[in-house]
């Protein structure tokens, strides 16, 4: 029978398999709320008189925290698709793509945003987009990243050089600014334009104001293939020179030939961590990951923005450089590659395909397909693709820096399933089936230790005082449903979502 939620000032959830984030074994409890805020916790005693819901068998945890999410415009819209998973608090404005600031060029802005964030809203500053964002959102809690391609935008518009001493200087402004008004950290995305031209200097002085506010600093890392550690030793020796919180967002190593490089990588993070650097990351537990058509190109092609690239794309010199550094840079096989969203419906029925079998059906060149679809699509062109090995992903999700993340974002076609099941994949799959690491610990892993990054002292845990963000499940069948053929199928288990002690679920 469903689980009925009353809409109490003072509600009592008794025989609970309480969970309480920190990754202390579970204990059989009650817990107590008053207007939205817990405020006693195991074993009490209890009148007679509280209003009360029975939870015999079913798990009661924080509200699962989603470090690394995309839902920037989706939360306003209140989409329920993170709640149908236990979800009570996003962190949006990843890999350098926020709604804000835009500055006077709020049209390059939703031209670079608008493969990842699926929409052309955008804000003059975080005080204007957090507003709306928490006036609007009532499934979710909402944390904001200010980032880097955004604020590079607003401040040099569609310039891809180096930038002056002035350009700079408005950058570090605007990011003070963003953090004086409430944005919780900065992100950047190394491996988009224009986030990609960006020099170390550049990063460095923006990472010092980082250090200086106390704010989290997430990165979108310049490879996660064949530079894979030089990527993580640049991130290292920025948080080294400014003191800035580092989060390694999405953490993988991309490819076969590549995979033998996770363990090195890991090391150096923990070497790190041990020297006293403020390092951890995050991963989605997929084998594939999602994201747009584009940034398999060398992101040079992409200066001057989306028109100069399709500009390019018509010029047999320059496509005949794009198809070779396709063909030798390309760390996942043609077959590993699916389109996921197109623009037209001229190539609908191309959701879902590799770009070895659309290569095999026109009989043309991979490298080539690659280009002729973005200029088909005029760049509007999402991709799944499959990344890493099992062996690996169960390195990441079981290592005690991580943040499990969803990286879910929203398409027009056949959006990642993760948008849809990951935390339940998370602790039914990965969890209870495959014993991967104990119930306690993985709900650690989306509750405490992404509050803990995010720095939020109230939230993350079953604790006196904390905000009454509460997730119940049943342990022995909560699981994800959905699948990349079928992504949007809805996860079993989660029996109720509380959001500040209200039923939003």
């Amino acid at each position: 029978m469903p689980l009925h939620i009353p809409d109490a000032r003072l509600l009592l959830f008794a025989n609970a398999t309480l969970i309480d984030g920190t990754g202390a074994p579970p204990q059989h409890g009650d817990l107590l709320i008053r207007d939205g805020r817990i405020v006693e916790v195991g074993v009490f005693d209890i009148s007679p008189e509280i209003p009360r819901v029975d939870l015999t068998g079913k798990v009661l945890a924080p509200g699962f925290i989603d470090l690394h999410s995309h839902s920037d415009l989706k939360v306003i819209e209140d989409r329920r698709e993170k709640s149908h998973q236990g979800v009570t608090a996003e962190l949006v404005g990843n890999c350098g793509f926020s709604p804000y600031p835009c500055g006077q060029h709020a049209e390059v802005v939703r031209e670079q945003n608008a493969g990842i964030l699926h929409g052309p809203a955008t804000w003059p500053t975080a005080a204007a987009y957090l507003h709306d964002a928490r006036a609007h959102s009532h499934l979710v809690h909402v944390e904001s990243l200010i980032g880097h391609g955004t604020l590079r935008s607003a401040v040099c518009g569609r310039h891809s050089g180096p930038l002056t001493e002035q350009q700079l200087q408005a950058m570090e402004s605007a990011l003070d600014e963003a953090f004086a008004e409430g944005a919780a950290g900065f992100s950047t995305g190394l491996m988009y334009a224009p986030g990609s031209q960006a020099p170390f200097e550049e990063l460095e002085r923006l990472c010092a104001v980082v250090a200086r506010r106390g704010k989290l600093y997430t990165t979108h890392m310049r490879s996660y293939s064949w530079q894979l550690l030089e990527s993580i030793d640049e991130q290292l020796t920025l948080a080294r020179s400014t003191g800035c919180r580092l989060q390694l967002s999405h953490l993988q190593a991309v490819g076969r030939a590549n995979w033998h490089k996770q363990s090195a990588a890991l090391e150096k993070i923990e070497q790190a961590r041990a020297e006293g650097i403020d390092v951890a990351f995050d991963s989605y537990p997929w084998l594939a990951g999602s994201t747009v058509m584009t940034q398999l190109l060398p992101q040079s092609a992409l200066d001057g923005g989306l028109p100069a690239l399709l500009e390019r794309l018509t010029q047999a010199a320059l496509r005949s450089d794009l198809i070779s550094a396709l063909h030798n840079e390309t760390a996942q096989a043609w077959g590993d590659i699916l389109v996921s969203s197109l623009a037209t419906e001229t190539n609908h029925a191309l959701i879902g395909c590799s770009i070895e079998e659309i290569a095999t059906a026109r009989s043309a060149d991979p490298a080539a397909v690659i280009l002729d679809l973005i200029l088909e699509e005029r760049g509007q062109i999402n991709i799944i693709a499959f990344n890493q090995s099992e062996s690996n992903l169960r390195q990441l999700l079981t290592h005690p820096l991580c943040s499990v993340i969803s990286d879910g974002f929203y398409v027009d076609g056949r959006p990642h399933p993760r948008l849809y099941g990951t935390f339940p994949a998370f602790l039914g799959d990965f969890t209870r089936d495959r014993h991967w690491l104990s119930l306690a610990e993985a709900v650690r892993h989306i509750t405490s230790a992404p509050a803990d990054r995010l720095g939020l002292t109230d939230r993350g845990r079953l604790a006196l005082g904390y905000v009454a963000d509460l997730c119940i499940f049943d342990a022995e069948t909560i699981a994800n449903q959905a699948t990349y053929d079928h992504p949007d199928r809805t996860p079993i288990g989660i029996e109720a979502v509380l959001r500040v002690g209200r039923a939003v679920l």
